[in-house]
């Protein structure tokens, strides 16, 4: 069964994982930007990631956000960095999976498991989990897309490389003093058939009647209830 948790997300960052807050392990929020649009060019939509303790951005600009680019972007990214213990997103279809049927997962999330990274999905409709990477997203907007004309894809692509390299140099000290990551084998591989193994981690409110709806069931908290 998936593990569940909730409380205020006004206390510390990362205080639902007590590796986290107790400064052993790493955790990297990752989000989307959508609805930016260059004036007769394409529509551009943004993965953004930001990790808690060691403070590394990463921004990967495209012109359309798919699972499959989150995949590439995260390979790409743990490969240059290293793993991180968890990674957490909001409860969009692209991390989640459609969940057409019950316990399906998607790509994302079996690339998490297959890393052995533990992915966490936020509360729904709770925006204080996703604050940090809510804030960098804002910032992103203001220092790449506002600040310069853009009339090409590349061209916000290289503006924001150059902003992602200055904060990566500005955070660079606290960088190194974050937990440490593991390197990805250099002979591993996707495979999307494999059955996926781990632990999976929803935040998740209960309901009136003690109840949690996810992966197309109703988990009920009385274990004296039945499980539907």
């Amino acid at each position: 069964m998936p593990a569940v948790g909730c409380g205020d997300p006004h206390r510390r960052g990362g205080w639902y994982l007590p590796a986290v807050a107790r400064g052993d392990a790493e955790l990297e929020s990752v989000d989307i930007i959508e609805g930016l649009y260059i004036r007769g060019g394409p529509h551009v939509e943004v993965i953004n990631l930001l990790s808690f303790h060691g403070g590394v951005v990463a921004s990967w600009p495209t012109s359309r956000v798919t699972a499959k680019t989150v995949v590439d972007a995260l390979v790409e990214h743990w490969r240059a960095l290293g793993l991180p213990t968890y990674a957490q997103f909001d409860n969009d279809a692209i991390f989640q999976g459609p969940h057409h049927h019950r316990d399906s997962i998607g790509r994302v999330t079996r690339l998490c498991l297959s890393l052995g990274v533990t992915p966490v999905f936020a509360p729904p409709r709770e925006p204080g989990f996703q604050a940090a990477i809510e804030s960098f997203n804002r910032r992103w907007q203001a220092k790449v897309w506002a600040r310069a004309w853009h009339d090409s894809l590349a061209s916000v692509q290289q503006q924001s490389a150059r902003y992602v390299t200055a904060l990566r140099r500005r955070a660079a000290a606290r960088t190194d003093t974050a937990p440490a990551r593991r390197p990805i084998s250099p002979a591993w591989t996707l495979d999307l058939q494999t059955p996926p193994r781990g632990v999976l981690i929803y935040l998740r409110r209960t309901t009136e009647r003690g109840a949690v709806h996810l992966l197309g069931r109703t988990f009920d908290i009385d274990p004296h209830r039945p499980t539907r």
